[in-house]
């Protein structure tokens, strides 16, 4: 490509755009399905007897672009991937729109696109349509993307907020709070003793795990805007159960704990991007946290809390001095732009 910055001309649908996509976005997406040119990727369904198909889309504005652990493309891919996880699918395909600014330099688009094929090629996914438009310099923060994904849901697993029950457990992934807290330190320009780098991850390959060991899990959540009270507030009130956790049960890392105690955060509303919460039976506790803690994306998995019956909708937090209090859902932007 002759040019190193995006031109509105990139937009234009002419020679500029053609080349823009052959040599970046094609380059990088291998996909047979994308290389045919069409307007639409089509491919037989196939599907096993009493399979479903879940489809989901999510936009991607995170400011920086990139930052420890990753950056805006890695988080269009993991993001949408992990969203099919957490309804039982197995992610398929992936589209992807950029809106462009005018003046972004060449070189970043390629490495966020080249994160993005990374990002695929571990999940399993492919790529297969999209769209690009360049808007005036002013108009955008550099690029904005956006990604829909379409997976295939086995007969049998019923993944939904509305299914906790009385007695169930609450599992959680690992430690939490990484990536809000990468994203506002790299922003702000703030350096602490222990570093922070986003866990952003795709989690297909856990749930996978996870549903081989026990298919009857009732319900998986990632907690990213709102973190993990948020996700918990949804859950309780979907089923409208009480959630009760243990706050010495919550991994925390020691660079999250330092970093919310210096800026006044709470890690328990602190986003996550590589973390799940599973409900399930309590009979299946055990096998399914030694499925989790088989994997890499699981190996701090913990039990931190359960499901009751008093108290529905309302999540309620035992300290670590043996005092409850209620979690409330994230009310405003603890951390805005994370995503």
């Amino acid at each position: 490509m002759i040019h190193s910055h995006v031109l509105l001309a990139h937009g234009s649908g002419g020679r500029l755009t053609h080349d823009l996509i052959h040599d970046l976005f094609r380059s990088y997406f291998c996909s047979p399905l994308l290389a045919k040119g069409d307007d639409a990727a089509v491919w037989p369904a196939n599907l096993p007897p009493e399979a479903r198909l879940a489809l989901t889309t999510d936009s991607y504005v995170v400011q920086p672009l990139f930052f420890p652990g990753g950056d805006i493309g890695t988080l269009a891919v993991c993001g949408t991937v992990n969203d099919l996880a957490m309804v039982g699918a197995r992610p398929l395909y992936l589209s992807a729109g950029f809106i462009l600014e005018e003046g972004l330099p060449l070189a970043q688009l390629e490495r966020v696109v080249a994160s993005m094929a990374r990002s695929a090629s571990e999940a399993g996914v492919h790529i297969v349509t999209g769209d690009t438009k360049v808007v005036d310099r002013g108009s955008a923060d550099q690029v904005f993307i956006n990604t829909t994904g379409v997976g295939v849901v086995s007969a049998g697993i019923d993944l939904s907020g509305a299914n906790a029950m009385a007695g169930d457990r609450v599992l959680l992934s690992g430690p939490i709070g990484q990536h809000g807290l990468a994203i506002m330190t790299q922003r702000e320009g703030l350096q602490f003793s222990l570093p922070l780098e986003s866990d952003c991850a795709p989690l297909n390959g856990l749930v996978d795990a996870m549903l081989k060991a026990a298919p009857t899990i009732h319900c998986m959540r990632d907690p990213t805007r709102g973190g993990l009270a948020t996700t918990l507030n949804e859950i309780a009130a979907q089923s409208q159960v009480g959630i009760e956790i243990e706050e010495s049960r919550v991994p925390v890392p020691e660079g999250v704990r330092a970093a919310c105690e210096l800026l006044g955060l709470d890690p328990l509303y602190v986003a996550n991007e590589g973390k799940l919460v599973a409900i399930v039976p309590p009979e299946m506790e055990d096998t399914v946290l030694d499925a989790m803690r088989r994997h890499r994306y699981g190996r701090e998995a913990a039990l931190i809390g359960g499901v009751c019956a008093t108290h529905p909708g309302r999540v309620v937090l035992q300290t670590s001095l043996g005092a409850h209090r209620v979690l409330d859902m994230l009310s405003g932007a603890q951390l805005p732009r994370i995503c």
